[in-house]
């Protein structure tokens, strides 16, 4: 099963993603770049030539295109699910394997055509995001779905009140409702778009095979475990507060702010003294960022208004 995307990004001298240990672009730096180089041009033509040689911020085109998850994907899934969970006890290499084996359901993203002659130092295998399901509850037993419920589970209550640790708890363990571990990862420069037809597709394979009784199937929650980021010095630990929360988060995958309104249930933790800075990408703010896990769940029925909202924000 095959898709293809064009979304438009800006990168510096390059068409091609770069992967975790880049420094991010922003967008708004390129544009005044920009037209210093062109006043540069006017008043020192003399170094024209040499300037030729000189990176030069541009609007590029980038093609993806999504294709099945294989076995020669295991090592670059891998590293984008050890971004998401850094040095939480989860085993990022069963929770790969069994990606791959149930390989109806997910995605890995890779860019289109890329030419042997190119300058850009892109391999035509490399993968610059990947997304998949992992049903919690068909899967209970296995040691990474232990591991991730543990890690939910332990980290909701040293940051939440009782109640929403037993809700959670409930929720979790309840077999007549299966959870699906949503997992949606990414390059830190590659942009929100690729999202949109990434999810699209996910939900269809989902609705498929739950049609033909295949594993994951129909979910009847979601649970996502998404990279976001508040201004060191503001405390986004507040035990039951997810308003104040919710004005403070920046969400690395700027999709999933949607998740989180429709979730029912979310709060943050800190991993800051787990956090790699190279993974996390680069913020352009004064302060530095303090990097947090944000955990939510969100019932199945509601995936549609989500999607609808993607399509609102994300259509190119």
């Amino acid at each position: 099963m095959k898709m293809a995307s064009r979304p438009k990004w800006h990168a510096v001298g390059s068409g091609a993603p770069q992967p975790p240990g880049s420094p991010a672009v922003h967008a708004e730096e390129e544009e005044e770049d920009g037209v210093e180089d062109e006043d540069k041009d006017e008043e020192e033509s003399d170094e024209d030539e040499d300037g030729d040689d000189e990176s030069v911020d541009e609007e590029v085109n980038v093609e993806f295109e999504a294709y099945s998850i294989s076995d020669k994907d295991h090592d670059r899934i891998k590293k984008l699910l050890q971004q998401l969970f850094l040095k939480a006890p989860v085993n990022t290499a069963e929770l790969t394997d069994l990606s791959i084996q149930q390989n109806h359901i997910g995605s890995v993203i890779k860019q289109t055509d890329v030419s042997e002659d190119s300058d850009d130092d892109v391999d035509e295998d490399e993968i610059f995001g990947f997304i998949s399901l992992l049903n919690l509850t068909e899967r209970k037993g296995t040691q990474c779905a232990e591991q991730i419920k543990e890690v939910i589970l332990s980290s909701c209550q040293k940051n939440c009140g009782k109640s929403l640790v037993e809700q959670l708890d409930t929720l979790l363990n309840d077999n007549s409702k299966p959870v699906g571990f949503l997992l949606s990862e990414r390059f830190v420069n590659v942009p929100p778009q690729i999202a949109l037809p990434m999810h699209q597709q996910l939900q269809k394979e989902l609705a498929e095979a739950h049609k033909t009784n295949k594993p994951c199937g129909k979910c009847y929650f979601y649970l996502l475990i998404s990279k976001t980021f508040v201004e060191a010095g503001k405390n986004s630990k507040k035990k039951g507060s997810n308003q104040e929360e919710k004005e403070e988060l920046m969400f690395a995958n700027a999709e999933e702010e949607f998740f989180y309104e429709k979730a029912i249930l979310k709060f943050s933790y800190s991993v800051q003294e787990e956090s790699d800075t190279r993974l996390g990408g680069r913020w352009s703010f004064e302060d530095p960022m303090k990097p947090l896990r944000t955990v939510m769940l969100i019932p199945g029925d509601r995936m549609n208004e989500i999607m609808d909202r993607l399509k609102e924000h994300l259509s190119v």
